[in-house]
């Protein structure tokens, strides 16, 4: 795991200083200055109530302030509590993720008292509200602190102690494990102090340790049970909250005071961040240090620092004075297997080749095999050093479209050719989002308000300038997707959230669609759109004159975007919308949103949050409309079942989400492009990510693959064939039949296209820019050949030669069957017992028993008849001295010891 450098996010001005009214900002004066005491800001956490955010904000005036944060215009005061006793400089608060009209929220003040106000009716009302006050005034209601204490305010209640003696309170939180207010000090006495909350009880009862020189901060994992401590004296202590004697564990390693600390909860793990500038990342359980990062976060000497870790994310925030540093961590890439070397932006299924095509920000575009994952090839440079951004394949799927950051579209064909380049972005630099390739046109999108059109009549050089678009600039924003409903629908989606209809023959836009309103559009065109073309990104541009609004439409925007349009489908496989309705258009964007329109009626039928809280998605649907993938910025990716979904029109709009069939995250970044494609019957997912992977599975949970693994899959052996309809296969076959056309020869191909390719379609002059078919194709065609010889020498059956068509099953003829002849039994049936009766058990002849070894040996083994006589006498004399020698040294033995 390793970290980023960190950056500096905002330089906003002071906090303390004046800041003008209605700009965002909590407003201050001279007698209201937030409290800036030390290294704390007096903020607490978010409350919700009444389905809106408020922020609760300390004065050093001795008061908290509640300020409406979703109000229109100023953020009105809505509560202002007073008459408190010391200044507030720490607060926290806390609230029940089952039921959040229960809350606390905890502060400390510089007398050294820790109080906490317990809310039990949060969602409804946080205090008491006067009798004569309406709920539409703004007024902002004072409430004095001896109101709280006496209990005059039923929906809430006031816990305290003042176990640390005037010292300062530098923190204080909530454990709803330990069902304690914690707070600390900088003393070296009652240092850490847990007031548990004792419900059948009043006064609270009340622990604490007792730390050498105090401590800055602190931080409790509630599954570990510990309490890490971020001492004075530059150690990190680990204590048990039942264990107030001595720590459970000392982290050594720091140069200088520890300011903070936080725990890792996922990994066990445990930040600190010291007053020389220095991170550490410990493994709690053994104690030892994994990380250690020093940055130049800042240069000042003297800084104020407040410490956040969003683990979900795997951020760290660490704010100096008025900067903010971020550390993102690193994905560990190490186990993770890569398809590109660099971020993958788009990916594409070729139904002819059967092959996935990918690019990545590197300008790189590689080619995978579907059925085994197998890279056939890559191209490098594609647009030197810039990032492709997305891709698009022609009618025919014989030619490559890929858009870049460098404001161009080139036109590719399989060999890695360059035929065309577009010049979209006006030679500048353009975010293309997306490339629309359609019979007489090719429209490029996305950096700003007017349709880039490229119009086939001018394909007849290598550099193509675009073309005005008839229809002008309609949008208020950038135009970020297109899609084609035919016969001469065009759809557009922008960054505000609008949907534009089109009629792609006149160029003319005719009705807006937006999640909150609708409005007609004329189909005159004014010449002030092409004063607006030039004007580049200018959002102040409204609607023009001729524009009959229809509905609630309101064009002052001053929302955040949530509503932007990233991706369109068009849901062709619904073909009896107009009659009967129902939705044929599906949108989704920056809210998380999916959204159902009918766009015959002009209506919005349904939307439902597909993914909650991360920002945009994107999606795409398979051919016949059954399925719809949706894939976040956490890598999250879903699949809904969409065949009955919004199938008949409705009055009021369908909230309810339809049938989630899947969801599991195969990715460990944004997710950039999806691809749903049916090779050999079986419906695949292909996903591409920032993490540089490129992953296929199917719809009812098969293994996810990884483009570039090591092991190759094999698509057919992965899943199992169901039965299909022979008249589903028919059709299939002949749809087969009509892809399969561009493989063939010219001798071979006696079938016209009913549509031509854009690219292929000749000039005038009779050129063509057909310039020469990939290799692959080439392959695939020597292929067929030696496959159609042999079918025909195998064909011979009774002298009769089968001729084969395109199609297979049109030379079949079917007739009434023959007669069969009669067919006799065999003889085994009519007398089974004549072939089939057990025979007679003939008795089995005795075998004799061997005679015993010894009575057919001649004569018994001896060496004498084995050996020589002249061996056997030699080794008698050999035996004999040696006897006689042995015998004259024991005698002479003797004699000596004598």
């Amino acid at each position: 795991m390793s970290y980023q450098n960190a950056l500096e996010l905002n330089k906003g001005p002071q906090l303390g200083s004046k800041s003008p009214r209605g700009t965002g900002s909590v407003a201050t004066d001279e007698d209201h200055q937030p409290a800036l005491l030390e290294n704390q800001l007096c903020v607490g956490d978010f409350l919700k109530i009444q389905s809106a955010f408020e922020i609760a904000v300390a004065f050093t005036s001795k008061e908290i302030c509640f300020y409406d944060l979703l109000s229109k215009g100023e953020f009105p005061c809505q509560y202002k509590l007073q008459g408190l006793k010391g200044t507030p400089i720490c607060m926290e608060y806390w609230y029940d993720v089952l039921d959040a009209n229960e809350s606390i929220l905890s502060f400390g003040d510089i007398t050294g008292k820790v109080q906490a106000i317990v809310f039990t009716t949060a969602l409804i009302s946080l205090f008491e509200r006067p009798a004569n006050a309406h709920e539409d005034e703004e007024a902002t209601v004072t409430i004095n602190w001896a109101e709280l204490l006496s209990g005059y305010h039923k929906c809430c209640y006031i816990l305290q102690h003042n176990l640390h003696h005037g010292d300062w309170v530098r923190q204080v939180t909530y454990s709803a494990s330990l069902d304690a207010i914690i707070s600390s000090t900088t003393n070296n006495t009652n240092t850490v102090v847990l007031a548990w909350r004792e419900k059948s009880k009043k006064p609270l009862k009340m622990t604490s340790f007792n730390v050498a020189e105090g401590i800055h901060a602190f931080d409790y994992h509630s599954r570990l049970n510990l309490i890490a401590t971020a001492g004075i004296n530059n150690k990190v202590c680990l204590w048990n909250p039942y264990v107030v004697s001595k720590p459970v564990g000392v982290l050594w390693g720091h140069s200088a005071s520890v300011i903070a600390v936080q725990f890792f909860a996922a990994r066990k793990q445990l930040f600190s961040f010291s007053k020389d500038k220095v991170l550490r990342l410990w493994d709690i359980q053994h104690q030892l240090p994994i990380q250690r990062i020093a940055c130049s976060f800042s240069k000042s000497q003297d800084f104020r620092c407040l410490f956040h870790f969003d683990e979900a994310h795997g951020r760290l925030f660490i704010s100096f004075n008025n900067q903010l540093g971020l550390l993102a961590m690193e994905s560990e890439a190490g186990k993770r297997v890569k398809s590109h070397k660099k971020a993958v932006t788009c990916v594409l299924y070729n139904s002819v080749l059967k092959q996935v095509i990918s690019c990545d920000e590197g300008s790189t575009v590689a080619f995978w095999m579907i059925d085994t994952g197998q890279k056939i090839k890559q191209f490098t440079g594609c647009h030197g050093n810039a990032e492709i951004s997305t891709m698009a394949l022609d009618a025919n799927e014989t030619r490559l479209l890929t858009g870049s950051t460098d404001g161009t579209v080139k036109v590719w064909d399989f060999n890695g050719y360059c035929h065309h380049t577009l010049n979209v972005g006006q030679e500048g630099a353009v975010d293309i989002s997306q490339i629309l390739v359609l019979k007489e046109t090719i429209l490029v999108t996305g950096w700003e308000r007017a349709i880039t059109v490229f119009r086939l009549q001018n394909f007849n050089q290598y550099f193509i300038q675009p073309e005005k678009w008839k229809g002008g600039i309609q949008h208020c924003d950038d135009i970020l997707c297109a899609a084609f409903l035919p016969p001469q629908t065009l759809v557009t989606g922008s960054y505000d959230g609008e949907i534009i209809l089109w009629n792609n023959n006149t160029e003319n836009a005719h009705y807006v669609l937006h999640p909150d309103y609708q409005r007609l559009l004329k189909s005159k065109w004014d010449t002030e759109p092409q004063k607006l073309l030039s004007a580049g990104r200018s959002h102040s541009a409204c609607p023009s004159e001729n524009q009959a609004t229809l509905g609630p439409c309101s064009f002052e925007t001053n929302t955040t975007y949530n509503n932007a349009v990233v991706r369109l489908c068009i849901l062709e496989a619904r073909k009896n919308t107009a009659e009967t309705g129902g939705a044929n258009l599906v949108s989704c964007g920056g809210s998380g949103y999916v959204r159902f329109w009918d766009t015959f009626k002009k209506q919005l039928l349904a939307e439902f949050l597909a993914h909650g809280g991360v920002g945009s998605i994107i999606m795409s649907t398979d051919k016949s409309n059954q399925y719809l993938a949706t894939g976040d910025l956490d890598g999250q990716l879903k699949i809904w079942n969409i065949e009955e979904y919004c199938l008949n029109s409705s009055k009021s709009k369908i909230t309810q989400a339809p049938t989630l069939i899947r969801s599991f995250r195969p990715h460990e970044a944004r997710i950039s492009s999806l691809e749903m494609c049916k090779p050999g019957g079986h419906l695949l997912i292909i996903s591409s990510s920032a993490d540089c992977s490129i992953c296929v599975t199917d719809v009812f949970g098969a293994p996810v693959w990884i483009f570039g693994q090591e092991k190759h899959w094999q698509i057919e052996n992965s899943f199992s064939l169901p039965k299909r309809d022979t008249n589903v296969m028919k059709s299939e076959s002949q749809e087969e039949s009509v892809r399969e056309i561009p493989l063939l020869s010219k001798e071979e191909s006696c079938l016209d296209l009913p549509e031509r390719s854009l690219l292929d379609k000749k000039n005038k002059d009779g050129s063509t820019y057909n310039v020469r078919p990939s290799e692959v194709i080439n392959l695939g065609i020597k292929y067929k050949e030696r496959n159609i010889l042999k079918k025909k020498t195998h064909n011979l059956y009774k002298g009769e030669f089968i001729q084969k068509s395109s199609s297979a099953f049109r030379s079949l003829s079917i007739g009434a069957l023959k007669e069969l002849p009669e067919v006799t039994k065999p003889a085994f049936l009519w007398d089974p017992e004549k072939y089939f009766r057990e025979e007679p058990k003939e008795e089995c002849s005795q075998i004799p028993e061997p005679p015993l070894l010894s009575e057919t040996l001649n004569a018994v083994f001896d060496e004498k008849n084995l050996f020589p006589k002249e061996i056997l006498d030699r080794e008698r004399r050999a035996k004999q001295l040696y006897q006689e020698t042995s015998s004259e040294v024991k005698i002479k033995r003797n004699k000596k010891q004598l």
